[in-house]
């Protein structure tokens, strides 16, 4: 059975909560591939093979092998039980059609896809200090960067609409260079001829930090947190 499990909320970035709050070590014992962010929003990361890399917002790319350092959010699967899928032509829009082909609308579902893409675009997150702000308005302050036929792997999730909140609805998704010298979250992209897999996971697992004070009394606007979210992911 195959089980995707993610620290912490999407809603707690938003309202701020941006300490690490699992260290590396104990994310990578659920799994072996994923996505997520370091201490403080510090850039993007992607996790493939056991591997963590972290896209800064100077542009560079970093192999972290401190696994002493935090997340305050993370995604992680181990990449098993998963669907061959080949695209011939690779955009978002094709990402979407993909949902509707394999009915994959009500569950999470994870897709790893490698090639050369025609064009990447991605943004990194700027590492915050304290005191806080919102993830809304770090991402007012994002730094973006684009290439262009670049050889690389998309990895990242589809997160069904009703759990919007608890990470942001529909795909996201990080991309890094073979060269490891390219690599964030990613905004826009498009290939042909990709090569991957995909996998429907039948558990979702959840683990809050329920011992960290801030965490255990944050207040949500439930009103405009969709829209903050779809604003603060690029969406």
């Amino acid at each position: 059975m195959a089980t995707v499990y993610q620290h912490s909320t999407l809603a707690a970035l938003m309202a701020g909560l941006l300490d690490a709050t699992l260290s590396l070590e104990q994310l990578l014992n659920h799994g072996d591939t994923g996505i997520g962010t370091l201490d403080g929003v510090d850039g993007e990361v992607i996790i493939l093979a056991g591997e963590v890399y972290q896209a800064t917002s100077d542009g560079k790319v970093h192999h972290i092998t401190d696994l002493k350092k935090g997340v305050p959010f993370a995604t992680v699967h181990e990449d098993q039980d998963s669907v061959e899928c080949n695209l011939t032509t690779a955009t978002f829009a094709t990402m979407n059609e993909l949902v509707e082909q394999h009915t994959l609308k009500n569950g999470f579902t994870s897709i790893q896809l490698h090639g050369v893409f025609e064009h990447v675009q991605v943004r990194v997150a700027p590492k915050a200090e304290k005191p806080y702000p919102s993830l809304l308005a770090l991402a007012k302050e994002q730094p973006t960067f684009e290439a262009d036929q670049v050889t690389g792997t998309l990895l990242g999730y589809y997160t069904p609409a009703l759990y919007d909140g608890m990470a942001a609805s529909g795909w996201h998704v990080h991309f890094i260079s073979d060269q490891h010298d390219f690599a964030g979250h990613v905004l826009d992209f498009s290939a042909k001829d990709l090569t991957g897999t995909f996998t429907l996971f039948e558990n979702f697992e959840l683990h809050l930090p329920i011992e960290n004070a801030s965490f255990r009394k944050h207040e949500l606007d439930m009103a405009t947190l969709s829209a903050d979210i779809a604003q603060a992911e690029g969406n």
